[in-house]
């Protein structure tokens, strides 16, 4: 276990204050991913948070547990020492963190996946700008096409390489996450992430060929079945065009011939 090489550590205190500002964390439970020397942690404690912090250095941790050993005594603080991709997240209600790049994406999933009230996390500016991507539009993604399946993502704060140390090669965003009910009713919620997924492997099929390209996730026969039922004009379309409904539409036909008995 080793500490990610793309880990930028806040030290613009303004910021610092902001981001523990955004969100009302007063006797809330709190998940900090990645805190590296602790900045956020103390800014999220003297808000009266109760917070669980996931790092994966171990250096870091026992830094950490010094200079933290009151609020660890008192129970306002839990450390995990682990890598946040892996660990199980003990119960929590928000989510504020400084993401690591390289893992920003496995953890942003994991997190919908698991729920939560809010989340405030930073992220590359352009990993940030794939995410608010409306369906239909160049750009548009598997990260755009979850995220706003299943949360409003809005920015909240741009912040330049000044505002860490080391200092990164990019600029960074800080977003408001708040989850909420797909806006068109998915059969299978794991079955509709796995046809997202496929579909913006092939990005560059139509929907029909992407499908079929899909043998690794969905049998052959259900695959022929699902197009079977799905409209022409849909199947000759590319991913980056389908909106939101045509996702959800194609997901719940794959979804129902999944449970079609086997053709004998």
């Amino acid at each position: 276990m080793s500490a990610p090489k793309d880990q930028h550590f806040l030290v613009d205190q303004r910021a610092v204050e902001k981001i523990a500002g955004s969100v009302d964390v007063s006797g809330r439970r709190v998940l900090e991913i990645g805190p590296g020397e602790g900045v956020l942690t103390r800014a999220l404690l003297n808000r009266g948070a109760h917070v669980t912090a996931v790092e994966i250095d171990p250096a870091l941790v026992e830094e950490l547990e010094f200079f933290f050993a009151d609020d660890i005594a008192d129970g306002r603080l839990e450390l995990i020492l682990g890598d946040a991709t892996r660990v199980d997240f003990p119960p929590f209600d928000i989510v504020v963190a400084n993401l690591p790049y390289s893992a920003s994406s496995k953890i942003t999933f994991q997190l919908l996946e698991r729920g939560f009230e809010v989340a405030v996390l930073m992220y590359q500016k352009e990993f940030a700008r794939r995410m608010i991507v409306q369906p239909g539009r160049p750009g548009v993604g598997r990260l755009s096409v979850m995220m706003q399946t299943y949360a409003s993502v809005k920015p909240i704060l741009e912040l330049s390489p000044n505002a860490f140390s080391p200092r990164p090669q990019v600029r960074s965003w800080v977003v408001r996450i708040t989850p909420h009910e797909p806006p068109y009713p998915l059969a299978d919620q794991r079955v509709y992430a796995d046809v997202v997924r496929v579909l913006f492997s092939y990005r560059r099929k139509t929907i029909r060929k992407a499908l079929r390209s899909g043998r690794d996730s969905f049998a052959p026969e259900v695959i022929e079945r699902a197009i079977a039922g799905l409209p022409d004009d849909l199947l000759q379309q590319r991913p980056e065009n389908l909106s939101l409904e045509e996702f959800a539409l194609i997901a719940n036909r794959m979804s129902a011939c999944l449970e079609l008995p086997a053709r004998g």
